[in-house]
């Protein structure tokens, strides 16, 4: 994803922290805060505590971005929103990755209810 699409500064990050909704399912928590901009930019956190290691963490992290990708054009362009990542995140595979980031983006209402991502 390219760097206009990314939250990297920690005020951004935090704005959306304060004054943003949250919605989570058993692998990932979205804030989400709207904005007036031309395309949506997301902001990744995956901890220690959900791999102990940087080559896991930074494996999850490519499996948010590229299922972020996939769905890039059925993301509402007006929200800054993060995803972070859970324990169980750990151990799933990039299809079921997708599956649950389709499904907490869906409750967020970041993407769009009516279409089939899978």
């Amino acid at each position: 994803m390219r760097k206009s699409y990314r939250i990297k500064k920690e005020t951004e990050f935090q704005d959306v922290f304060d004054h943003g909704k949250s919605v989570a399912n058993r692998n990932f928590v979205i804030y989400r805060l709207p904005r007036d901009q031309k395309h949506f930019r997301v902001g990744i956190s995956v901890g220690k505590k959900v791999g102990h290691t940087a080559v896991l963490r930074n494996q999850i992290k490519r499996y948010i971005r590229q299922s972020l990708l996939e769905l890039k054009p059925n993301i509402d362009p007006q929200m800054d929103f993060l995803v972070i990542a859970r324990k169980p995140a750990a151990s799933l595979t990039m299809a079921e990755t997708k599956q649950n980031l389709v499904h907490a983006l869906t409750m967020a209402e970041v993407l769009k209810s009516d279409v089939d991502y899978i």
